[in-house]
This record gives C-alpha cells, sequence and structure tokens, in this order.
C-alpha cells in the first residue's frame, strides 16, 4: 500500500465514504477501492464495478453525442437550433446556436438554476418524477423560462440547455438520445457499463442514492425517473477512465472536433475553472474535468493529458466525493 493508498483510505473512513475511487495511468491502476453500501436495506456491498449515478458528468456524454452528430453532418456548430425546435419553446432566442448551448453562453432561461439553490438537494421537480421518462417528456419543464442574457454575452451554466440539445439530437437523427449516446459514444469507446437507467428499477449492479450518510431514503422522488442530456447517465469507474481515453485519443470524434471541445469559452471564474465544450479545463495546469453533484450522487473525475492519468472518485451520497476530492487533485499531476 502506498502514501497515497494510506491518504485515501484515512479520508474515505473518516468521511463515511460509501463509493469508489480508481485512479490509473493509460489503463494501468494506481490506485482502486470500494468503501460502503450500494443498498443499504439488503447490505450489499459497494465494488469496483458498481454503477452509480453522475449527474452533470452526463454532460461530456451529451457534448461528444453532439459532435458525432455535427462530424456525420446532421448538425452544425454554429448554426441556430431553432429548426429542430420547431414552435416548442419560444422563449429561446432564434440566434441561440448548438455551440452557445453546449459552451454554456446560450442565454436561455434554466428550469435548474444551481446558484439559486443552497443544496441540490433542495430542488423539487416541477411534475412527478415518473413523468420524465424521455427527453420529449421534458418540453413542458423548459417551457417559460425568460432568457438572462444575450445569445453568445456571457457564461452561465445551464442545465436546461444541454436537455435542448439532447432534444435537439434525438429529432435531428431520428432516434431516442440513450440511443444516441449508446451507438455514439459508449460504443466507440468500448465502454459495457454506462447507460440510462430508471431510477425505479435500478439492477442489483447499480448503487441506489441515499440523501443522507444514515438512513433508508433514497432520491427516487428527487430526481427525473430517466435522465436525459444534462444528467442522470449511470457508469463504473473503469468506464470513466476508459472515456477519457476514447475522448482524447479520437475515438469518438475526430482529432479537429477534440481541439475544438477543448478551446476555453468560460472566461474569468473565481474557481480557477474554464469551460470548453461539456468537460472543464483547469487554468493551472493541463487538467480537464468532469463533475457532478445531486440529491444521492457525487461525481469528480480529472484527467492529465500529458500522463494518461486518470483519477475518480464517485458515491452513492450528496456529498460524498468531497473529502477525496483535493487528493485527487493533487495526485492528478504526479
Amino acid at each position: 500500500m502506498t502514501a497515497f493508498d494510506v491518504e485515501v483510505d484515512a479520508a474515505a473512513r473518516e468521511s463515511r465514504f460509501s463509493g469508489a475511487v480508481l485512479v490509473d495511468r493509460a489503463g494501468s491502476v494506481i490506485t482502486a477501492a470500494a468503501y460502503g453500501l450500494a443498498d443499504r436495506r439488503s447490505s450489499t456491498a459497494v465494488e469496483l464495478s458498481t454503477q452509480f449515478g453522475l449527474a452533470s458528468g452526463t454532460k461530456l456524454f451529451t457534448a461528444l453525442t453532439v459532435m458525432s452528430l455535427i462530424e456525420s453532418g446532421h448538425l452544425q456548430l454554429n448554426r441556430p437550433v431553432r429548426g429542430p425546435l420547431g414552435t416548442d419553446l419560444p422563449l429561446i432566442d432564434d440566434d441561440v446556436t448548438v455551440e452557445q448551448l453546449l459552451s454554456h453562453r446560450s442565454g436561455i432561461g434554466d428550469y435548474l438554476d444551481e446558484s439559486l439553490l443552497d443544496d441540490i438537494s433542495d430542488f423539487e421537480l416541477p411534475v412527478p418524477a415518473q413523468r420524465l421518462s424521455s427527453t420529449e417528456h421534458y418540453v413542458p419543464i423548459l417551457e417559460g423560462h425568460p432568457r438572462v442574457s444575450a445569445p453568445g454575452a456571457e457564461f452561465a451554466y445551464n442545465n436546461g440547455g444541454y436537455v435542448v440539445l439532447a432534444l435537439i439530437a434525438e429529432r435531428t437523427a431520428g432516434r431516442s438520445f440513450d440511443a444516441l449516446v449508446r451507438e455514439r459514444v459508449c460504443d466507440p469507446a468500448g465502454i459495457e457499463a454506462t447507460a440510462f437507467l430508471r431510477s425505479d428499477e435500478l439492477p442489483r449492479s447499480a448503487a441506489l442514492g441515499y440523501l443522507d450518510v444514515e438512513g433508508l431514503r433514497t432520491n427516487v422522488f428527487h430526481l427525473p425517473v430517466l435522465g436525459s442530456g444534462d444528467g442522470g447517465i449511470y457508469s463504473a469507474v473503469a468506464d470513466i477512465s476508459a472515456l477519457w481515453r476514447a475522448f482524447l485519443g479520437g475515438r469518438i470524434v475526430s482529432p479537429p472536433l477534440v481541439a475544438e471541445m477543448l478551446v476555453p469559452r468560460r472566461g474569468t471564474g473565481p474557481d480557477g475553472l474554464d469551460y470548453g465544450l461539456g468537460v472543464w479545463i483547469h487554468r493551472d495546469g493541463d487538467v480537464l474535468e468532469i463533475h457532478g453533484y445531486d440529491a444521492g450522487v457525487s461525481f469528480y473525475s480529472l484527467h492529465h493529458p500529458v500522463s494518461g492519468t486518470t483519477c475518480t472518485a464517485v458515491s452513492n451520497t450528496g456529498k460524498g466525493t468531497r473529502a477525496l476530492e483535493e487528493l485527487l487533485k493533487r495526485r492528478v499531476r504526479h
């Protein structure tokens, strides 16, 4: 056991971490550990192969799906999105483009504005969770949110924009969004433990999301029963490492489009992070990041392209990865 392993183990046990941790370099495992319970009622232990919800970690899958549709000629990065939307969502400006949605610079109103919440678990869906079982079913809750800025004027993190991207992808390609993600991202990346799963019929391989460190209350009423472009995909830690390698290796979209996704677009920000298309970019070094936090979900993954090192932690509680994030941030550059 290395000194880093000892640090991870101590932090995980002190914080009562429930989840999985994986650090690897170019596919070669450096650190791997699993803690806690995937299902507390049956005392089913978390394993490295356990599938966890990724919350906003889904956005990289969405961005890659959209960029794949651009590469195949179904969409164009700088064309307005009004065409596929038709008469739906009339408050989305006619000039809003695919690129602006991908980079959180569209200015559209958001159905889930995280900046207004002290705790993401405080968010309540405006419709019963079971109604949100397909991307088209999100249209009513995307309606009625006035724009907050002119298209392209400023960065404002926007969950609704990524659901709109999923809607556009479906209508353009004539396939469900989960099928598009499977065909255009997961299959080229060779990842098999990643999928959109219904929260009310999770397989034994998936962890239930819990609202608290103790207790049996799950997040089944807090999140859509089936995720879409802004969140809700399930994956295992090894799949995340494989996704980074496939993405940056040009196996999902071609190298020129990969480079386009890594062009910084956010500008200044207080947290030292810039943003490309579906991926955060550290300003203080060549490190890429995806993360997600929701009721019963926390996910954090870093990748250092130069060394090929990936550091990932995922948990089935809302703040479970927090105790490990600084350790992973320090480790990824070594």
